[in-house]
């Protein structure tokens, strides 16, 4: 456990001493909730869905938290290239331990992010109708980052440079969240597009967050949970399977 726990402290305290990282971790919602919560929630509200901000919010919370667990192999890569990778892979520790420790640091970072936006969403007038839910949202959000970081940390693994490692993030990312209803309603899209929404693990963690924050919830929160476990489970095999392979 001491092994995880230094890893892990590493890991928020890359986070909190990169005061750019902290105010760029928040641009990207900011922009989002005020271009999409008021540049279209009078549409949305127009077509008898209610307030959009409401449906916005959770959705972007999952967004700032899988894009910053996605980060986290981008800290594999940086470890590697200045050696510390190294250093740490010829302790005498299991590589599980090694590869767990980064990536519990990385979520928890990601976590404190989403919760950030969550902040910023109360000052632009976002109220979840569920007060007591948000530790159980919270929750949810974390165990997502955990089981993305463990998958990045899988493709940080085996790509050498940063350049590679961006574009598999950008081609695996950007789909998994536009296609998972974080944006928009899943109600009236094509049929062959929701099919690839139900397949779409990012799907189930909008909509138990969803479920956490404003008591609305498509597929169901049993279904939303049972999804998370599987693609945590998957996510830690893949990751460890790929970083006991690593070379530093």
């Amino acid at each position: 456990m001491r092994v995880l726990y230094i890893l892990w402290l590493r890991q928020l305290k890359r986070y909190f001493r990169s005061k750019s990282r902290i105010v760029g971790s928040i641009g990207q919602p900011l922009l989002f909730l005020l271009a999409l919560g008021y540049g279209l929630g009078s549409i949305y509200k127009r077509a008898g869905e209610g307030n959009y901000l409401h449906f916005l919010v959770p959705g972007i919370m999952i967004q700032t938290a899988l894009f910053a667990a996605m980060f986290f192999g981008a800290m594999i890569i940086f470890d590697r290239q200045f050696g510390f990778l190294k250093e740490t892979l010829v302790a005498p520790v299991s590589r599980l331990k090694i590869m767990l420790g980064g990536a519990i640091g990385g979520a928890t970072t990601a976590s404190i992010q989403g919760a950030l936006v969550l902040v910023i969403s109360f000052v632009l007038g976002y109220r979840p109708t569920r007060w007591a839910m948000i530790p159980v949202a919270l929750l949810i959000m974390l165990v997502l980052s955990i089981a993305i970081a463990c998958f990045s940390s899988g493709i940080g693994s085996f790509v050498e440079d940063m350049q590679g490692f961006q574009a598999i993030n950008q081609f695996l990312v950007f789909p998994l969240y536009f296609l998972s209803g974080a944006l928009y309603p899943l109600d009236n899209v094509p049929s062959w597009l929701r099919i690839v929404t139900e397949f779409n693990p990012i799907s189930y963690a909008v909509d138990a967050m969803r479920w956490s924050l404003i008591g609305e919830a498509k597929f169901g929160i049993g279904k939303d949970l049972i999804a998370l476990a599987i693609t945590l489970i998957i996510s830690m095999v893949f990751g460890a399977l790929r970083f006991r392979r690593i070379e530093a």
